[in-house]
């Protein structure tokens, strides 16, 4: 890997750990090229701005959970094991990546226009499929009747946070962490 690439990913990778830690309005260029070991201006040689960084990490992330749908689609199975599908590879996307996860978690709402309107329809898009889903699942007499986007907020509550918890070598890994997450949930909205 050239040195210029390297680099450019150890700065993209202090961004992201000082994003998630101290959040993207209390981190300054100076923080990042401190914590990199580089001049301010010569920071500017890797990256065009602080907001850049926050672009790439918040919209590669919205595609990796966008690259999800196709995937569920795929599967021609009820809404039930659909929905166990989706969380299984969104807790899989949140577990393999917690630094870009907890910035794509908090600090989207820093994004400028026109990037801030691109990021809430991918966003909104995402979510779009898991109130179908649910709402599927529903039509089918599979799932209680609630109200579909608070279902949906309330499974996003409960997985988003996986960031902080999950460790590569701690009690469970991320397929556990799923069926877990998959029992509790799908055990309180299926119509007995």
């Amino acid at each position: 890997m050239p040195v210029k690439v390297k680099r450019k990913e150890h700065i993209n990778s202090a961004a992201r750990n000082l994003f998630r830690e101290r959040g993207y309005s209390a981190t300054s260029m100076r923080d990042i090229a401190s914590t990199v070991g580089i001049e301010v201006a010569s920071l500017y040689n890797h990256i065009d701005s602080k907001e850049s960084m926050l672009q790439q990490i918040c919209f590669t992330m919205a595609e990796k959970f966008l690259a999800i749908i196709p995937l569920v689609k795929h599967l021609q199975e009820r809404p039930e094991e659909q929905l166990k599908e989706a969380i299984r590879l969104h807790v899989l996307v949140i577990t393999s990546h917690a630094d870009e996860s907890a910035v794509f978690v908090h600090e989207w709402k820093h994004l400028s226009e026109p990037h801030l309107s691109a990021f809430k329809k991918m966003r909104n898009n995402y979510e779009g499929f898991y109130r179908d889903l649910i709402r599927r699942g529903e039509e089918l007499g599979l799932f209680k009747n609630i109200h579909e986007k608070f279902v949906m907020m309330v499974l996003f509550s409960s997985i988003n946070w996986l960031y902080d918890y999950y460790k590569p070598n701690g009690k469970l890994n991320p397929s556990q962490i799923s069926d877990i997450i998959t029992d509790i949930f799908l055990n309180g909205i299926k119509n007995n």
